[in-house]
């Protein structure tokens, strides 16, 4: 039988706040509070959501954008699960599974739900503050319905 490898408390200790640190991102995301969001990233992250159809950039200009452009969504709700954690000491990579639904109202009032099925690719880095994502590509695996006709997502 092979020897059972044990993790460290503060290894431990790591991961529970990388977990913290996701689910932080999805809560900030969902209730669109981007003071929130602003914990969740260094000042000098690279964000890059090309693949779901958003932009690339430094975190001001992804947080700029996605102020824009969650506006038009009554809804959004982000699962995340299946993450996977490299760490090497103040800095880690992740990989995280998302399921995302998100709704747009309708001119007639009806709301068309559509869901985004992609993974997080995450550098993280430990600062003073705590973990916080360095850079994060969004890399999507599919979308479930149709955007809406009407929905116009800006650059």
């Amino acid at each position: 039988m092979a020897a059972r490898q044990t993790k460290s408390i503060e290894e431990i200790s790591d991961r529970l706040e990388i977990n913290d640190l996701l689910i932080r991102y999805t809560v900030a995301i969902d209730t669109k509070d981007w003071k929130l969001l602003d914990t969740c990233f260094t000042p000098d992250a690279h964000v890059d959501y090309t693949s779901s159809g958003g932009i690339a950039g430094t975190y001001p200009e992804a947080r700029a954008w996605l102020e824009k452009a969650l506006a038009l969504f009554s809804m959004t709700v982000h699962f995340i699960s299946n993450t996977t954690v490299t760490l090497t000491g103040d800095s880690a990579a992740s990989k995280t599974c998302v399921l995302n639904p998100m709704g747009y109202t309708n001119e007639d009032g009806s709301l068309h739900i559509f869901t985004v099925g992609a993974y997080y690719l995450d550098k993280l880095v430990r600062t003073d503050e705590g973990w916080r994502i360095a850079e994060r590509i969004e890399e999507q695996a599919f979308l479930e319905g149709s955007l809406p006709a009407a929905l116009q997502i800006p650059s």
